[in-house]
């Protein structure tokens, strides 16, 4: 798999994939753009979408539709985020209270065993940089 972002003008820069998928960039408030801390925080929430899909349309219905908010804790002037918050918003008042819990508790263990995203941030990884000399 082939990734990249490329610069396309002053603080703009898209960033694609092999399969003809883009996604624009700028820094933080650039109109159209999501900045890479947002591009980090949807890729946790869209991670846990996709790995909690099945389990909730199995239960809830096929035609499930479900959002995925996110949210970060960030110091004033930070350049890191200090937490990534992933609430699922589902409608489950066709569950019993026993299955309301089954479900959540599956979608967490889901998560934190086959979620990439998730895991990764939590484990922390080495990120490195190549720059020509």
């Amino acid at each position: 798999m082939t990734l990249e972002v490329e610069r396309t003008g002053e603080h703009a820069f898209v960033g694609r994939n092999d399969r003809g998928a883009e996604v624009r960039l700028g820094r933080a408030g650039a109109e159209g753009a999501f900045s890479p801390a947002e591009l980090l925080q949807i890729a946790a929430a869209g991670c846990s979408a996709v790995t909690a899909e099945e389990l909730i349309t199995r239960r809830i219905g096929e035609d499930a539709k479900f959002r995925v908010a996110v949210s970060a804790d960030r110091r004033e002037g930070a350049s890191e985020l200090d937490a990534v918050h992933v609430a699922f918003d589902v409608d489950v008042s066709t569950l019993t209270a026993d299955q309301r819990d089954a479900l959540a508790g599956a979608v967490d263990r889901a998560i934190d065993r086959l979620c990439t995203v998730s895991r990764t941030l939590k484990k922390g990884i080495p990120v490195t940089e190549e720059f020509p000399s």
